[in-house]
């Protein structure tokens, strides 16, 4: 399917849905992508199906909204990807763009979504939304990454609110804003101090209702672990890069592993 161009920017859509087969494998009966969101197979392993988000034109431009679903069903195991970072561009039409993540988890599912960085250029309005439900012995792995601006550019205005809900219960609700026009402070002692990049996992694993990891500053303060009211937790870093950021991440979740 296409994208469809309306006024005020382009609205594209990406549905993903995985399902166990009934052999011990997962399969995607759903497989969709318009315009800019492309949707692509890749080779999995183990029972796991892989998808890759592939960009075919730039954006999200102002204006634009864009929206990305991806459901694992009981049993099922997904890993989401994409093939390069997004980057966040103004556009002619001056309005802010959106991009909204809808990711569900079901029984005894687990789900890996894990996109490359977004970069905030110069000039742009982003406003992201990522919602997660989960059930209650569902599995997630969820990475984001923010740049703010390309090299020696400042950045544009970015919004990300992340909500996740596990068996109904609200165990995450946060909202961070960067750039012109954002609350006071975002770059300040209290917010990014400073750094160029932001990213943040969580973690959810039914283990971790028994066992939940300690609450710890990792990288000395570049990064930290908080355990949620649920069996999951919570990993923040900001780096003055894109690469110390993926490292610290990394080497946070191997923690917890």
């Amino acid at each position: 399917m296409d994208g469809v161009t309306a006024p005020g920017g382009v609205r594209a859509r990406a549905r993903v849905t995985a399902r166990g087969d009934g052999r011990g494998g997962t399969a995607l009966p759903v497989l969709e992508g318009e315009g800019p969101l492309a949707v692509r197979r890749t080779r999995g392993s183990a029972g796991e199906a892989r998808v890759m988000l592939v960009g075919a034109m730039s954006g999200p431009l102002g204006g634009d909204h864009f929206t990305v679903t991806a459901e694992a069903a009981p049993g099922a195991r997904l890993r989401v990807g994409s093939a390069a970072a997004t980057l966040t561009l103004p556009g002619q039409d001056k309005a802010g763009s959106r991009y909204d993540v809808r990711l569900t988890v079901g029984d005894d599912a687990e789900l890996h979504w894990l996109p490359e960085q977004l970069i905030s250029a110069h000039g742009s309005d982003l406003h992201v939304t990522t919602r997660v439900d989960l059930a209650a012995t569902g599995r997630l792995l969820l990475r984001e990454e923010q740049v703010l601006g390309r090299a020696a550019e400042e950045p544009g205005r970015l919004t990300s609110r992340l909500t996740v809900r596990i068996a109904g219960r609200c165990v995450l609700d946060q909202e961070l804003a960067c750039g012109p026009g954002a609350p006071g402070g975002w770059d300040g002692p209290a917010g990014l101090a400073g750094h160029r990049a932001v990213g943040q996992l969580v973690v959810v694993r039914p283990e971790f209702a028994t066992a939940p990891p300690a609450a710890r500053v990792l990288a000395e303060g570049e990064a930290a672990v908080l355990p949620l009211a649920g069996p999951a937790a919570l990993v923040t870093a900001v780096a003055p890069d894109a690469l110390r950021l993926r490292r610290l991440l990394d080497d946070a979740l191997a923690s917890l592993d």
